[in-house]
């Protein structure tokens, strides 16, 4: 894996078994696509993540031996548990940079947008407070973020790292 994977722009597509992984590479800024937008059950959905990596440029995360072995370069094994090792693996091999940006949706990695009142007013959960908080929108999930407390501690944890 050459450290010049590590700009803005590297794309990942991510195995079953890396699903929190995924959520945080979304709320880090980063393009990661998931083996749980397949269906269940099939047979082919390794060949589909190799093609996927190999066809759209993207780094395939893997906790599965044999198909990191057979994604070769295009491929990371991904060898703790911890989301937060796993995070400081991709960081250490270059990668990926330890930011939260909060523009992609954590549920279906659609690019976020500025919401509108409309949509902030039509969230039940948005908070009462509005003042200080900027709001994005996913337009696919019709789901609303904003920078309130959960985005800090998601930013402290990402910022400290792991403990070892």
């Amino acid at each position: 894996m050459s450290p010049d994977c590590g700009s803005p722009e590297t794309r990942f597509v991510a195995d079953r078994m890396l699903g929190t992984l995924t959520r945080y590479l979304r709320f880090m800024g980063y393009d990661t696509l998931s083996a749980n937008g397949f269906s269940p059950g099939n047979a082919q959905e390794d060949n589909l993540l190799l093609a996927l990596a190999q066809d759209e440029h993207r780094i395939l995360l893997t906790r599965d031996h044999e198909l990191a072995r057979r994604g070769n370069d295009r491929a990371v094994l991904v060898t703790e548990g911890d989301v937060l090792v796993q995070v400081q693996q991709l960081i250490d091999l270059g990668l990926i940079k330890r930011r939260l940006l909060m523009s992609r949706c954590s549920l279906c990695n659609t690019v976020l947008r500025e919401a509108g009142e409309d949509e902030i007013r039509s969230a039940g959960y948005a908070p009462r407070d509005k003042s200080g908080f900027a709001f994005l929108w996913c337009d696919r999930c019709r789901k609303l973020y904003w920078n309130g407390s959960h985005g800090q501690r998601l930013f402290e944890r990402i910022q400290s790292g792991p403990e070892f």
